[in-house]
């Protein structure tokens, strides 16, 4: 099942070529690093991945440097990229629009709590 936000509907963001080509295939379960950093991780998926993206630009004239991750897919969801940039940068911020419950942010904190 797929689905996606209806209000990115014409929003233009940058591609490479090859994503642009006719063979290019994304990868299911495999987050993609949109900015690197190594004070703060921000995850989001979706249309708040620009959210995110602002608010690592707006974290950096505090100095903070945030990494940003896109988790793209929710199911299977790439904990493996979570955890990595989550050993380096020792904080996390999960970014969303859903319910404080119940939700991507919520699960990726269940995973967490503990450790």
């Amino acid at each position: 099942m797929f689905l996606e936000n209806e209000l990115m509907y014409g929003v233009e963001f940058p591609m490479s070529d090859d994503a642009m080509s006719a063979e290019f295939v994304l990868p299911i379960g495999k987050a993609k690093i949109e900015k690197q950093g190594k004070d703060i991780t921000l995850v989001a998926f979706s249309k708040v991945v620009a959210t995110a993206l602002d608010a690592a630009k707006a974290l950096t004239s505090k100095g903070i440097d945030a990494e940003v991750i896109n988790l793209r897919s929710l199911r299977p969801l790439d904990m493996a990229a979570i955890t990595k940039s989550v050993m380096k940068t020792n904080h996390l911020v999960t970014v969303e629009q859903g319910w404080p419950h119940c939700g991507i942010g919520a699960e990726i904190s269940a995973t967490y709590h503990g450790k």
